[in-house]
């Protein structure tokens, strides 16, 4: 979630300020932060779905960015905005190649803090 705010808030907003622009208008509204959020309480709390939650949600994700780094490196924009966006995506791709190779190879690891 640190990495989500800063990227997706605290850079565009900080950039927009000192641009003399409106906060808002460098942000890209979605619901990832949220579905991060839900994953990362899943992972500390350990509900039974944890492990099929992470599993779905890398595959997802992984696909989505893939798909994504494929459209983009076709024609590629070296622009703030989109060097931003493609920095966050290759950590988020490897955030969640982690979180699914774990899922699937270590299911009986602790999900939870003791």
């Amino acid at each position: 979630m640190a990495w989500t705010i800063f990227i997706k808030y605290l850079f565009p907003i900080g950039f927009a300020l000192v641009s003399n622009e409106a906060w808002t208008t460098y942000i890209y509204w979605d619901l990832w932060p949220v579905a991060h959020l839900w994953l990362a309480w899943a992972l500390l709390a350990g509900p039974r779905y944890t492990r099929m939650l992470a599993i779905g949600m890398s595959v997802v994700e992984i696909v989505i960015i893939i798909t994504l780094f494929i459209w983009f490196l076709a024609d590629p924009e070296w622009s703030i905005w989109r060097t931003n966006w493609f920095v966050n995506k290759v950590f988020v791709l490897t955030a969640f190649f982690l979180v699914l190779v774990t899922a699937v190879f270590r299911p009986k690891m602790p999900l939870s803090w003791p």
